[in-house]
């Protein structure tokens, strides 16, 4: 992106605040935007809550793929909150400011919890590689030091790649207008707002996300393949058919969360409207967290019945004492 302001008002050094465009356009839609999405997130809160509470008091959910699970409803607690409590206030007063060190803190907690999603999708990919394709052998694999650096490994990447990112990013001089058409700090708004040539730093962020974003998918699909292979080699269709259900919940979160993210930032913006791209960003940010618990829980006879076994032992503890 070659770099050219044409109006001298345009070269001022941007300091202070930023203002974050967002919904703006719907006018008094907002409030109804804002009622829905309050409660969207209301949910998204208690469902992930509930997961993370129901693994925790369930011993017979003490297993790799639950601690990977838990792991997961926390990153998209802190994925979501990280944008949704303040597009809750900006819907609701006409000032959509956020200050520069807010903008900064908004995509370092995001950006984070992204890239770390996208290493534990990965490793919950290889959780089940080896239970499937090494089912013998599979507690050995997974043992409890095995998961706890998968986990690190994840975090490890997601924390120091995004902190290294946002903070080239914000070391760049920014100038020019302080709308952001967005309703969060995104990395490639903030980035056209640099004054100066940002060709090298558009071709090293899109490095970083072919590497660390595409590269875990790759893995996850390597590990599938693998999966797919072994499950047509099984003899009996039952069997294959409950290999293939232990699969089903993260490989429908996995289409979810890459579908979203790479419509959003692989190429489609630059062809889009910034309506739709806030839509696109919507539904990543806000809808995404929403679905994954239900789909964990509705597709899932281990947590349906660990939901049954602790609702019942909290309303009727001596019935389901003497069960």
């Amino acid at each position: 992106m070659a770099y050219s302001k044409s109006d001298p008002g345009e070269n001022q050094t941007i300091s202070g605040e930023l203002i974050l465009m967002g919904f703006s356009y719907l006018g008094e839609l907002q409030i109804l935007l804002f009622l829905v999405l309050l409660v969207i997130y209301v949910i998204t809160l208690l469902g992930n809550l509930l997961v993370i509470l129901l693994i925790k008091l369930n011993a017979s959910l003490h297993t790799p793929m639950y601690f990977f699970l838990v792991n997961l409803s926390f990153l998209e607690i802190c994925f979501t909150s990280s944008v949704a409590p303040q597009l809750l206030v900006h819907l609701l007063v006409e000032e959509k400011t956020i200050s520069l060190v807010g903008c900064a803190a908004q995509m370092y907690v995001n950006a984070i919890m992204g890239l770390t999603e996208c290493c534990l999708l990965a490793a919950m990919a290889y959780d089940r590689y080896a239970a499937i394709c090494h089912p013998l052998h599979y507690t050995t694999i997974m043992s409890v030091q095995a998961c706890a650096q998968l986990i690190g490994v994840s975090w490890f990447f997601g924390i120091s790649v995004e902190v290294a990112e946002t903070t080239w990013i914000f070391s760049l001089p920014l100038c020019g207008s302080k709308r952001i058409h967005h309703f969060f700090c995104d990395i490639t708004m903030v980035l056209k707002m640099a004054c100066t040539d940002t060709s090298k730093n558009e071709i090293m962020l899109l490095t970083v996300t072919v590497l660390f974003i595409m590269g875990p998918f790759v893995l996850i699909i390597l590990s599938y393949l693998l999966i797919i292979s072994t499950i047509l080699r099984m003899p009996s269709a039952e069997g294959k058919r409950k290999a293939f259900s232990t699969c089903s919940s993260h490989l429908m979160v996995v289409t979810l969360f890459y579908g979203l993210s790479l419509i959003t930032y692989l190429g489609v913006k630059s062809s889009s409207s910034p309506e739709s791209d806030q839509m696109i960003s919507l539904m990543n940010i806000i809808v995404s967290p929403l679905l994954n618990p239900i789909i964990y829980t509705l597709r899932n006879k281990e947590v349906k019945g660990a939901l049954r076994k602790t609702v019942g032992n909290t309303l009727f503890p001596q019935n389901w004492r003497n069960q």
